[in-house]
């Protein structure tokens, strides 16, 4: 928990700067791929899910070590080729694990956040999942288990692995030779990320292409057919949280609503998208059917919103700094401490998304969160032990969330009043 809390520390700002790097060369090339709200909800997703990595809220049903101790046929010393190994190894599972998540019901809620983005830059390469709480798949690891390759080994290169998928989620990047038949590159997974009907479901690998060339899911990028992005039941919404269980949502509202008790218990293994016909007819689901006649989610923003949303995200990054750099002093304050840390961050989001999607309970979030914040400084005469680094911070952060709470207000306000002419401007 501490270490990776460390890592990230170093990573968040090297990824955040890279993101703003693609988004400016987008402008000096004239070609922009990044859209402002889009970036930064893809932004608040990766908040979430690093918040939630960090504080451990998931559970391994078959954890490595115990397929290591129960199934090594041999047991190898720590080598560069052990290290090689483990990531070829992580890969393969990656595979399996990604393909499954696409290719059913229940597992694709775990991915749809990452898919969710109507754009394709390094941004919605951080929209990562919070809604798994149990992962099933360890199982994948069995090889590199067979052959005993330390959890340790394993624990070192996940990461790695993990990171070495961001750069390939970009448009800026064309075809790339030789390495086009070896590893996943930018066309490969603009291929994976695209509505077309040419290239749905292709394209799993993670860092090496050759898995789906043996397994049958490659699509080469085709020159006549430009990628579309997103997913073809749009998610309408700038806020993260929501759409990581939007899916989630539709299953469990169709598996009540269906009259036929066989879809009520199949409908969670079924192909992705498969919905009980009597539920479907009733209950008609928007869907794309022609990628390259659709608008774009967005919404209506002044330029102070864009300002306003920037300056939120900032706050939240600097709040969630303080968390990873601080999580054994926060720790030994209280063992629950970490955990309201981490439902702040998670309120944070929640309420400066809804308020980018001009949704007027935005206000409501923003004082819970606010009023959160100021009770835990008000009982416990502190934030979170910060007052070792300045006895004025706690005051600092108290009249940020007393001025959040005015300016959000203002802003619902106006976008009511906004959406209360249009139909007048519309008659006219």
């Amino acid at each position: 928990m501490e270490t990776y809390g460390k890592i990230l520390l170093f990573a968040m700002p090297a990824f955040l700067l890279l993101v703003l790097a693609e988004a400016y060369y987008g402008v000096w090339k004239g070609k922009q791929t990044v859209r402002n709200m889009d970036m930064i909800s893809s932004l608040s997703s990766g908040i979430t899910n690093v918040t939630k990595d960090v504080l451990g809220l998931s559970i391994a049903i078959i954890g490595y070590g115990w397929l290591v101790d129960k199934l090594a046929v041999v047991h190898i010393e720590h080598t560069i080729l052990t290290y090689i190994i483990a990531f070829i190894a992580l890969d393969f599972a990656g595979y399996w694990v990604h393909r499954l998540d696409h290719e059913y019901n229940f597992f694709w809620n775990a991915h749809i956040i990452h898919h969710s983005s109507e754009d394709f830059n390094l941004a919605c390469a951080l929209r990562q999942s919070i809604s798994v709480v149990f992962r099933l798949f360890t199982i994948f690891l069995l090889p590199a288990a067979l052959l005993g390759v330390p959890t340790m080994v394993i624990a070192v290169v996940a990461p790695l692995h993990l990171f070495a998928q961001f750069w390939y989620h970009t448009q800026h990047i064309n075809r790339m030779g030789l390495l086009e038949k070896i590893i996943v590159t930018p066309s490969h997974h603009r291929v994976h990320h695209a509505i077309n009907p040419e290239y749905l479901d292709k394209n799993y690998g993670q860092i090496f292409i050759f898995w789906d060339k043996w397994f049958g899911t490659f699509q080469e990028e085709l020159v006549d057919k430009p990628p579309v992005y997103g997913i073809t039941r749009p998610v309408q919404t700038w806020n993260p949280i929501k759409i990581n269980f939007m899916h989630l949502g539709l299953l469990i509202k169709d598996a009540w609503l269906t009259k036929s008790w066989n879809d009520k218990l199949r409908i969670w293994m079924m192909p992705t998208g498969w919905r009980p016909a009597d539920v479907a007819e009733k209950y008609p689901v928007h869907k794309i059917t022609d990628p390259y006649h659709f608008e774009k989610y967005d919404t209506k923003a002044s330029p102070a919103l864009h300002v306003w949303s920037w300056v939120q995200i900032t706050m939240v990054l600097l709040f969630i700094s303080y968390l990873f750099g601080n999580i054994a002093g926060i720790n030994a304050l209280h063992p629950s401490y970490i955990y309201l840390y981490g439902l702040f961050i998670f309120l944070s989001v929640y309420a400066y998304t809804e308020l980018m999607d001009r949704n007027k309970y935005a206000i409501v979030w923003e004082v819970i969160k606010n009023s959160f914040g100021i009770a835990v400084i008000l009982q416990t005469g502190d934030w979170f032990g910060a007052s070792v680094l300045s006895g004025s911070i706690k005051y600092l952060i108290a009249f940020y969330f007393l001025a959040s709470t005015m300016i959000t207000l203002w802003f619902v306000q106006k976008h009511v009043k906004e959406d209360e002419l249009k139909p007048t401007l519309a008659k006219l």
